[in-house]
């Protein structure tokens, strides 16, 4: 009996769930399919391709969004057990509040680990593919930035001529072996700069030890400088930002690749700041479970659901303002950033913990 009682209220709850997910989605979908018709309204695309690159980019902005359809799906199902008096018969066969709690909590924490497992290498795989296919159809050509396995390029125009720059690494403000490419409107070489190192902190970078060769009279020259200025549309700080996207790399690239995707450029600190998001993520589903728990468990009578839907639209704002606080305060130094993004889930592990205690007594 207690099998079936346990497939039971585990089988309900994921059938809710994924009703929950299947609402997000569409209307995820509706949402980016107009941002992405909006894209390709002037280019000679049909209308598939704008629809296909929304499903493309949609799973993983809902992977973002997993704390709220944890939480509306643990509300929904307690809502509905308590109105059918399936809650009371569980209590008839001695399952307490306390006990339907951890079951869907752990579901909800078993969700998480496979959504990184399992479904977070497809997503990231997916937005890769829509970034990809995306900025093929993009007409700002002028300025671009690339990481790939032979490392770093960079294109961009100045005064009506090119410059192409790649390099092999970047080490804290600095590109390591790079050679710098000026040519004309017409792309022929005009000069080429190589350096062991270049400071890109500001948008002025300082090139040391410059070996600059330059085409004059159809003879190319060569000369040596040790402290070379160069303007550049780029700094350090907009070349990383560019590749904040991390929603391209996987929980399993983070913890299998790490120290590769160091090495490859990635910012340390926004790597660690991704990598403890990843890991906080299923303790934040068990604990959004324990809220929705709090809100609905509390007795047995049936009431005006509206009023819980709107009281649960309320806590997830409140969720979602005090994750984004607690984040701003990390990037601003105010706090370790590591603290800031266990913040919230140390916060409401205190909370669920007193609640989910006083509506066990019930």
């Amino acid at each position: 009996m207690n099998k079936i009682i346990l497939n039971y209220i585990i089988k309900n709850f994921l059938k809710t769930f994924f009703i929950v997910v299947i609402v997000f989605f569409c209307f995820g979908l509706i949402l980016n399919l107009f941002e992405e018709i909006e894209f390709f309204k002037n280019l000679n695309v049909n209308f598939f391709t704008p629809l296909v690159l929304t499903s493309m980019v949609v799973p993983g902005l809902m992977i973002q969004s997993l704390p709220f359809i944890i939480f509306i799906s643990s509300m929904w199902f307690m809502l509905k057990i308590r109105d059918n008096k399936d809650l009371l018969i569980l209590k008839v066969y001695g399952y307490s509040n306390l006990k339907i709690f951890f079951i869907l909590a752990s579901t909800s924490f078993f969700l998480g680990w496979l959504v990184l497992f399992l479904i977070s290498p497809v997503t990231s795989s997916l937005t890769k593919f829509y970034e990809k296919t995306k900025s093929t159809y993009s007409k700002e050509t002028n300025h671009l930035i690339s990481f790939n396995k032979n490392g770093i390029w960079i294109k961009e125009s100045f005064d009506g001529n090119q410059r192409i720059i790649s390099a092999k690494k970047i080490n804290n403000f600095d590109l390591i072996d790079v050679t710098i490419f000026h040519l004309d409107d017409k792309f022929q070489l005009l000069e080429k700069i190589s350096s062991d190192k270049v400071n890109i902190k500001n948008y002025s970078w300082e090139i040391d030890q410059a070996q600059i060769f330059r085409l004059e009279n159809s003879i190319f020259t060569s000369k040596k400088v040790n402290n070379l200025e160069l303007k550049s549309v780029y700094n350090y700080d907009k070349i990383t930002n560019l590749f904040k996207n991390f929603e391209t790399i996987s929980f399993l690239d983070l913890t299998l690749k790490y120290n590769k995707l160091i090495s490859n450029g990635y910012n340390n600190l926004v790597l660690k700041e991704t990598l403890n998001t990843h890991l906080s993520l299923p303790f934040l589903l068990l604990l959004m479970t324990g809220i929705a728990a709090i809100l609905t468990m509390h007795t047995l009578k049936n009431s005006n659901n509206l009023a819980y839907i709107i009281l649960g639209l309320i806590v997830s704002v409140l969720v979602f303002y005090f994750k984004d606080l607690s984040l701003a305060l990390g990037k601003t130094d105010r706090i370790p950033m590591t603290l800031s993004i266990w913040a919230p889930v140390i916060v409401l592990s205190f909370f669920s913990f007193i609640g989910i205690l006083q509506i066990n007594e019930k």
